[in-house]
Protein backbone atom coordinates (compact mmCIF):
# COMPACT_ATOMS: atom_id res chain seq x y z
CA UNK A 1 0.00 0.00 0.00
CA UNK A 2 0.70 3.60 -0.35
CA UNK A 3 -0.68 5.95 0.94
CA UNK A 4 -4.44 5.65 2.06
CA UNK A 5 -7.57 5.15 -0.32
CA UNK A 6 -11.03 4.45 0.41
CA UNK A 7 -14.60 5.53 1.20
CA UNK A 8 -14.25 6.83 4.91
CA UNK A 9 -17.65 7.89 5.00
CA UNK A 10 -18.72 3.98 4.18
CA UNK A 11 -15.69 2.71 6.73
CA UNK A 12 -17.07 5.06 9.01
CA UNK A 13 -20.70 4.01 8.90
CA UNK A 14 -19.88 0.28 8.67
CA UNK A 15 -17.43 0.74 11.99
CA UNK A 16 -18.72 -1.15 15.65
CA UNK A 17 -15.57 -0.45 17.41
CA UNK A 18 -14.88 2.20 20.04
CA UNK A 19 -11.43 3.00 18.18
CA UNK A 20 -9.92 1.47 14.97
CA UNK A 21 -6.20 2.93 13.42
CA UNK A 22 -6.84 2.97 9.67
CA UNK A 23 -3.23 4.29 8.75
CA UNK A 24 -0.62 5.90 10.47
CA UNK A 25 1.94 8.15 9.03
CA UNK A 26 4.82 9.94 10.05
CA UNK A 27 2.83 13.18 10.74
CA UNK A 28 -1.05 12.22 10.74
CA UNK A 29 -2.93 9.08 11.43
CA UNK A 30 -6.27 8.60 10.77
CA UNK A 31 -8.71 6.85 13.18
CA UNK A 32 -12.14 5.35 13.26
CA UNK A 33 -14.15 5.51 16.65
CA UNK A 34 -18.12 4.87 17.49
CA UNK A 35 -19.27 6.03 20.56
CA UNK A 36 -22.06 4.05 22.04
CA UNK A 37 -25.18 6.23 23.94
CA UNK A 38 -24.43 7.63 27.32
CA UNK A 39 -20.61 6.96 26.28
CA UNK A 40 -17.45 9.75 26.44
CA UNK A 41 -14.27 9.84 25.08
CA UNK A 42 -13.03 11.12 28.50
CA UNK A 43 -10.79 14.63 29.50
CA UNK A 44 -7.89 14.62 27.50
CA UNK A 45 -5.43 17.13 26.64
CA UNK A 46 -2.75 16.22 24.00
CA UNK A 47 0.17 18.91 24.75
CA UNK A 48 1.97 18.20 21.37
CA UNK A 49 -0.51 16.99 18.34
CA UNK A 50 -3.72 18.45 17.35
CA UNK A 51 -6.58 16.64 16.24
CA UNK A 52 -9.09 16.77 13.80
CA UNK A 53 -13.12 15.09 14.07
CA UNK A 54 -15.64 14.64 11.68
CA UNK A 55 -18.83 13.52 12.64
CA UNK A 56 -20.91 11.34 10.11
CA UNK A 57 -23.64 9.96 12.11
CA UNK A 58 -25.06 10.67 15.50
CA UNK A 59 -25.52 13.53 18.12
CA UNK A 60 -23.17 14.75 20.65
CA UNK A 61 -20.93 17.12 21.83
CA UNK A 62 -17.50 18.26 21.81
CA UNK A 63 -15.99 20.26 24.75
CA UNK A 64 -13.23 22.10 23.90
CA UNK A 65 -11.11 24.00 27.13
CA UNK A 66 -14.85 24.08 28.89
CA UNK A 67 -17.14 25.41 26.32
CA UNK A 68 -19.68 22.77 25.02
CA UNK A 69 -20.38 22.55 21.05
CA UNK A 70 -23.32 20.45 19.85
CA UNK A 71 -22.22 18.02 17.29
CA UNK A 72 -24.06 16.39 14.47
CA UNK A 73 -23.42 14.48 10.69
CA UNK A 74 -21.01 16.54 8.54
CA UNK A 75 -19.65 18.35 11.54
CA UNK A 76 -16.34 19.08 11.64
CA UNK A 77 -14.29 20.19 14.46
CA UNK A 78 -10.45 21.12 15.06
CA UNK A 79 -8.75 21.03 19.15
CA UNK A 80 -5.68 22.32 18.70
CA UNK A 81 -2.60 20.92 20.99
CA UNK A 82 -2.77 22.08 24.71
CA UNK A 83 -7.07 22.19 24.34
CA UNK A 84 -8.63 19.94 27.33
CA UNK A 85 -11.42 18.29 25.47
CA UNK A 86 -13.72 15.25 25.54
CA UNK A 87 -16.49 13.97 22.91
CA UNK A 88 -19.36 12.63 24.54
CA UNK A 89 -22.73 10.94 22.70
CA UNK A 90 -25.72 12.58 23.72
CA UNK A 91 -27.94 10.75 20.96
CA UNK A 92 -30.07 7.25 21.37
CA UNK A 93 -27.48 5.99 19.01
CA UNK A 94 -23.95 5.63 18.42
CA UNK A 95 -21.93 8.67 17.36
CA UNK A 96 -19.76 7.54 14.15
CA UNK A 97 -16.69 9.92 13.25
CA UNK A 98 -13.31 9.31 12.16
CA UNK A 99 -9.93 11.65 14.12
CA UNK A 100 -6.82 12.50 12.58
CA UNK A 101 -4.21 13.20 14.78
CA UNK A 102 -1.01 15.16 13.37
CA UNK A 103 1.16 13.71 14.60
CA UNK A 104 -0.07 10.30 15.67
CA UNK A 105 -1.08 9.33 19.10
CA UNK A 106 -1.88 5.11 19.42
CA UNK A 107 -0.18 2.16 18.00
CA UNK A 108 -0.41 1.48 14.30
CA UNK A 109 -3.32 -1.25 14.30
CA UNK A 110 -4.96 -0.30 17.26
CA UNK A 111 -8.03 -1.97 17.83
CA UNK A 112 -10.51 -1.28 20.43
CA UNK A 113 -13.75 -2.93 19.95
CA UNK A 114 -15.20 -0.90 23.33
CA UNK A 115 -14.55 2.17 25.49
CA UNK A 116 -13.34 0.25 28.50
CA UNK A 117 -10.85 -1.94 26.94
CA UNK A 118 -9.55 1.49 25.16
CA UNK A 119 -9.54 3.05 28.88
CA UNK A 120 -7.82 -0.44 30.14
CA UNK A 121 -4.78 0.11 27.66
CA UNK A 122 -2.25 2.55 27.38
CA UNK A 123 -0.89 2.34 24.63
CA UNK A 124 1.31 5.34 22.86
CA UNK A 125 2.75 5.99 19.48
CA UNK A 126 5.72 3.98 18.75
CA UNK A 127 7.03 5.53 16.13
CA UNK A 128 6.07 2.88 13.49
CA UNK A 129 3.88 3.79 10.49
CA UNK A 130 1.66 1.52 8.70
CA UNK A 131 4.38 1.44 5.68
Amino acid sequence: MKGFVDNIEKLTLENTNFRQVLYTGHNIQLVLMTIQPGEEIGEEVHDDRDQFFRIEEGEGEILIDGVVHKVSDDDGIIVPQGANHNVICTGSAPLKLYTIYGPPEHIDGTLHATCAEANADHEHFDGKTTE
